[in-house]
This record gives structure tokens, C-alpha cells and sequence, in this order.
């Protein structure tokens, strides 16, 4: 018998009840933090995702009873920025043909490629009945298309049941798991695992980082000073403007989700003759020994201090405090020559007008094969030492 569920669509994260919304997010199996209902708050509150920029938020509920059931962050888009999952020549597909492609609905965190669950749910059931809802909602809105982005599997399969298309791309990951015979104990200890040229290079980058003059300290939770915060806004926003873009997100984001999401944050500071130079940071969730590589920012340059503040820093604490996986973020090649190992990355889509549905069918299929074959040519390059077979 099919569940009447009471269907609700919130204007706001503020009109969502966020202890339900996070006992959701808790039944996934890893729940970044920035699925959790401060985060998302903190988007919205700081400006940085509303609707005054192309990011209306349509957060859709299920009940059943009065019982959360299912959930997801809709978002309505006048654009495709800040996205990841670049669907630019779809929309100028639709633009030649006379069709408006936006607005659009995207179910994902705003500016924040870091896979997991987007379809929060009890049940397989309950995700495929929310999958029916944001179907009839764009077909009553006049959506061009839906997507789900950077999901998880159990919400591919779910879409992909209902007729989706799957899109794949590549990101770069460390994991414990990728030790060749047991967890890595210390920094050394994962550069003994990988190839001769790989240790050189990577212990002369650290070196020059060094003799530079430049070192780090860290801090986590509520340990991270104002100050520490502050300049590390400096960082970020200058980072952003010498290429030639704003920055997404802004100091009310950063100010909100450290005091609300005090335990998920570990800053590093780098620092030259008493003064710091740079900053990183990245997101935690310490109850699943899971980091995330996030955002990063200089005001002085130095050689190879970006790959010391965003991956040796990181994968060294990493290490020295069990966790079991760094996600280095989307994109980045030059990311495996620091042996963090291509993942498929996955998103789902679903188009309202049939003949671009069979287009972009069509399209994913050849983009599937060149992503298998550039998988393929990655793994040639794999910087892990070869055991004999």
C-alpha cells in the first residue's frame, strides 16, 4: 500500500525543525558536516545562498504522520555558478532551441563539492517518494531540469531507477585504506609506501617550504582564536580576488558555523618570522575520522606553500589522529603526484523536455567512456610503490 505523505516546501532552512533534520542526516552513512541544518542555516543567514544570489532556497519535507521521514535542500538557480557539475553547454543548448533552461532545480550544498547524501531518508521508499515529489514540483513550476549533485550511491540508484541520468567525474582522495598492509603510523610511513620519485619530490617540496623560513601550527573546535578566524578571512578573500573573482562565501558564514559547528573545523597557520603568512582550513567529522579539504589563502608567496598548507599539513594530522580519510575537493590532477588516489564522483539529472533528455543521454555515454579511459590513464600513474604480484 503506497504511504500518503504530507508533502511541505519551506522557503527557509529557518522553517525546518533542525533536530529532525539532523537525525536525517545521522542515518546516512557519512554525513558530511555541511549536510547538517547549521551549515545550510549559515548559507542563508550570511546572504552567501538566497535568492538574491540566483540560490532560492525550496526545501523539501515528507511526513508521514508527524514523523520526518525524508528531506532534501532544493534550491531553485537563475544560473549555474558554484556548482561544480558544469552544465553551461546544456543551457546554451536550450537557448538555441528557443527554451529557457533556467530556473533550474539543483538538490546540493551550495559552493561545496564534497560527495554524500543529498536525499536524506528513513527508507527506500521514503527517497524514492521524495525523487516523485521534486519531479511533480518542476513539472508545476516550469523547471527546465533537476540535479542532484554530487550525491551518494544509495540516491544514484534510487534516481537512476526512476529514469535519471548519471553523470561521473573524478576527484582525488586519501584513505587509510589505500596502506598497503596496515594504517599508515606516521608521515614517514606513508611516504615509505610510494615510489622513489614521489618521496623525492615530496620531501623536496616540504624542504623548500622550510628553508623558506615558514612554519605551521594548528588548532581545532574552540581552540581556534578570533583572530586566527579573522585572518584567515584575509587569506580566503585575497585568494579569490587575484583571480579576479569574489569570493563565494563571506565572514557571516564563517562566523556562524564556528560558533555553531565549533567541533568540525581544524585551521592551519602558516607563519614566517613571527608573523602569519597563510591559512587552511578543513572540515571534520570527528565521529567518522573524515576531513575535508576546503579553503585555503595566502598574502605571501612562497614555493610549494600551497601543497604544504592543503596536503602535507592535513594528511600528517590525518594520520597522527587516525583519521581514515582526507577528500582533497573537486578537480586536480597535480593532486595525485601527493598520492591522493582518483574516486568517481557521481551526480544525477533529470530534464523535463524528452528530446534533451535523449541528447544528454547520448552526451553522458561518450563522457563516461572518456572519464573510464582517463581512470584508466590515471591508474598507469598510480605513485603507490608496486608489490611484486
Amino acid at each position: 500500500m503506497e504511504i500518503d505523505y504530507v508533502t511541505r516546501v519551506h522557503g527557509s532552512p529557518a522553517t525546518l525543525e533542525p533536530a529532525e533534520w539532523d537525525r536525517l542526516a545521522d542515518l546516512e552513512p557519512d554525513p558530511s558536516p555541511f549536510i547538517r541544518h547549521a551549515c545550510l542555516q549559515a548559507l542563508h543567514d550570511s546572504g552567501a545562498a538566497t535568492e538574491a544570489t540566483g540560490w532560492t532556497p525550496r526545501f523539501i519535507t515528507l511526513n508521514e504522520g508527524s514523523r520526518l521521514v525524508a528531506a532534501c535542500p532544493l534550491y531553485l538557480k537563475s544560473h549555474s555558478f558554484g556548482e561544480y557539475v558544469f552544465d553551461w553547454s546544456w543551457a546554451q543548448a536550450h537557448e538555441q532551441h528557443g527554451l529557457a533552461y533556467y530556473p533550474k532545480g539543483v538538490v546540493a550544498i551550495p559552493f561545496t563539492p564534497v560527495p554524500g547524501a543529498r536525499l536524506l531518508a528513513e527508507s527506500t521508499a521514503a527517497r524514492l517518494a521524495l525523487l516523485r515529489t521534486l519531479e511533480t514540483l518542476a513539472r508545476d513550476w516550469r523547471l527546465s531540469s533537476l540535479h542532484l549533485l554530487f550525491s551518494r550511491p544509495a540516491d544514484l540508484e534510487a534516481a537512476s531507477s526512476r529514469g535519471w541520468l548519471v553523470r561521473e567525474t573524478v576527484q582525488f582522495h586519501w584513505s587509510q585504506a589505500d596502506a598497503p598492509h596496515e594504517r599508515y603510523t606516521d608521515f614517514d610511513h606513508f611516504l615509505s609506501t610510494l615510489q622513489q620519485e614521489k618521496r623525492k619530490k615530496i620531501r623536496q617540496e616540504r624542504r623548500k617550504v622550510a628553508e623558506a623560513g615558514v612554519s605551521f601550527r594548528w588548532a581545532s573546535g574552540r581552540d581556534i582564536a578570533p583572530d586566527d578566524w579573522n585572518f584567515f578571512w584575509q587569506c580566503y578573500e585575497r585568494t579569490y580576488l587575484e583571480h579576479g573573482n569574489p569570493p563565494y562565501l563571506n565572514p557571516g558564514f564563517f562566523r556562524q558555523v564556528a560558533r555553531d559547528l565549533e567541533a568540525h573545523w581544524l585551521l592551519f597557520t602558516a607563519e614566517r618570522n613571527g608573523r602569519p603568512i597563510a591559512s587552511s582550513l578543513i572540515a571534520l567529522d570527528p565521529l567518522r575520522r573524515i576531513a575535508y579539504g576546503r579553503y585555503w589563502g595566502a598574502i605571501e608567496r612562497v614555493d610549494c606553500l600551497h601543497f604544504e598548507a592543503c596536503y602535507y599539513q592535513p594528511l600528517d594530522w590525518c594520520i597522527r589522529h587516525g583519521y581514515r580519510r582526507f577528500e582533497g575537493g573537486a578537480q586536480g590532477e597535480h593532486k595525485m603526484a601527493r598520492a591522493l588516489l582518483p574516486v568517481r564522483a557521481c551526480s544525477a539529472h533529470w530534464l523535463a523536455h524528452p528530446a534533451f533528455a535523449d541528447a544528454v543521454q547520448r552526451f553522458l555515454d561518450r563522457e563516461r567512456q572518456g572519464v573510464g579511459h582517463y581512470l584508466d590513464h590515471l591508474r598507469l600513474r598510480d605513485p603507490r610503490r608496486r608489490t611484486p604480484s
